[in-house]
C-alpha cells in the first residue's frame, strides 16, 4: 500500500526550487560587451542607485526578456550578472512549472515569487519561458486551461500588492513570437535584450575561454578557428572544443 501511496502522493509544490549562488562571472562568456554593459544598467544601477531613482521617479525594468538564437549564453548571461552583483538567483525551466495536478502549476508560481521577496535582492530567472507564457491562441488544447492560469498568476504576481522590491525577472526564449502579449506590456516583461550570434571578437573570445586550461597544438591557429565557425552558437563552438 505504501508504494502505491507513492504513485500519487507528490511532493509539495517548488519543493526543489533552490536559491543558488551562480559561480558564472563575466570572465567565462566571451565578448558580448554591449549586452553585459545594458544589463548591468537594468538590473545593477536600479539596486545600487535606488534613492537616487526614487527621488527622480525614473521607472526602473520589473522584468527583461533576453531572446535570441538557442545555444548564445542567455542562461550564462543571467547566472554571471547573478554572479558580479551578488545577488541571490532562483532559475527555474519553463517546462519544470507544469504539474498535472489541478491548482499546482499556479501554487508553484505563487511560491516562487514568495521565495524571491524573501530571498531579496535576488534574480527570479525564468529559462524556455515560451513554455509557460504561451499565447493564448497558440496554445495547444491539451494545456491551454494550464498555460492560461499560470500566465494570469504570473501576472498577478508582476502586478500585484505585494512589490518585487529588490527582485528582478529575467525570462530567455528562443521564440519570442510565442510569448503571451499580455506579458510584454509596461511594467511586465518591458525591457528587451537580444542575444545574437557570437560575431568574431565573441568566437575569438570564447575560443581563448576554452583554451584557458587546454594546451593546444602550435598547429591550430584561434583566427582560423574563428574564420571556421561563422554562424556557430557558442554552444556549437563549445562542442567542438570538447571534441
Amino acid at each position: 500500500h505504501f508504494e502505491n501511496a507513492l504513485t500519487v502522493i507528490r511532493p509539495s509544490s517548488m519543493r526543489e526550487v533552490i536559491l543558488e549562488v551562480p559561480k558564472v562571472k563575466w570572465s567565462d562568456i566571451g565578448g558580448q560587451h554591449e549586452l553585459k554593459k545594458r544589463l548591468e544598467e537594468m538590473v545593477v544601477w536600479p539596486l545600487k542607485y535606488a534613492h537616487a531613482l526614487d527621488r527622480l521617479n525614473v521607472q526602473v525594468p520589473k522584468g527583461i526578456l533576453m531572446y535570441g538564437p538557442p545555444g548564445c549564453s542567455k542562461t550564462m548571461v543571467a547566472k554571471a550578472i547573478a554572479t558580479e552583483s551578488d545577488l541571490n538567483f532562483i532559475a527555474v525551466k519553463g517546462p519544470e512549472l507544469f504539474s498535472k495536478w489541478v491548482g499546482d502549476s499556479e501554487r508553484a508560481v505563487r511560491e516562487l515569487f514568495r521565495r524571491a521577496r524573501l530571498a531579496a535582492p535576488a534574480i527570479i530567472f525564468f529559462d524556455e519561458i515560451d513554455a509557460i507564457a504561451n499565447s493564448r491562441s497558440n496554445s495547444s488544447n491539451s494545456q491551454s486551461n494550464v498555460s492560461d492560469r499560470v500566465i494570469a498568476t504570473l501576472l498577478i504576481e508582476m502586478d500585484g500588492i505585494e512589490k518585487l522590491k529588490g527582485v528582478t525577472i529575467i525570462a530567455a526564449t528562443n521564440r519570442p513570437d510565442c510569448i503571451d502579449p499580455a506579458l510584454m506590456r509596461p511594467g511586465r516583461f518591458d525591457r528587451l535584450v537580444y542575444v545574437p550570434l557570437p560575431d568574431d571578437q565573441t568566437r575569438f573570445e570564447i575560443f581563448q575561454i576554452r583554451f584557458r586550461h587546454s594546451p593546444i597544438h602550435s598547429n591550430i591557429q584561434i583566427e582560423r578557428l574563428v574564420e571556421l565557425t561563422k554562424n556557430y552558437s557558442g554552444a556549437e563552438i563549445t562542442a567542438v572544443c570538447d571534441e
